[in-house]
């Protein structure tokens, strides 16, 4: 046996070595692929997931939207019925002191004339 002899069988031992590992690695990366167990299973339950999050956090900030807007209608409008209020209440009290008023100045008036 000669020396390029050996060297071919090295190089076939080489080789089927390498096919061995091209079987092995073919076979882990179809399981790893696999939708139902692998991790293309996984990626496929986590890019569901990142959908429904995604429709989520859409519908959560609409309705957020929804309620600020309705919150900023009820505050103004309990700002103008604070104004009617408060303006009903100044027209209340300076109509009660009106009337005191004038029923003072009449009984002074009696007074000043009868003594």
């Amino acid at each position: 046996m000669t020396l390029e002899h050996l060297m071919q069988g090295l190089l076939l031992a080489a080789c089927l070595g390498l096919g061995v590992f091209c079987l092995t690695l073919t076979r882990r990366l179809r399981k790893l692929n696999d939708l139902e167990s692998g991790l293309g299973g996984a990626i496929a339950v986590m890019a569901a997931e990142v959908d429904r999050l995604e429709r989520a956090i859409r519908q959560a900030r609409d309705e957020a939207m929804t309620a600020s807007e309705r919150l900023a209608e009820e505050i103004e409008t309990a700002r103008r019925e604070r104004a009617i209020w408060d303006l009903r209440q100044r027209i209340g009290a300076a109509a009660s002191e009106a009337p005191a008023a004038a029923t003072g100045r009449r009984l002074r008036k009696r007074e000043v004339h009868h003594g």
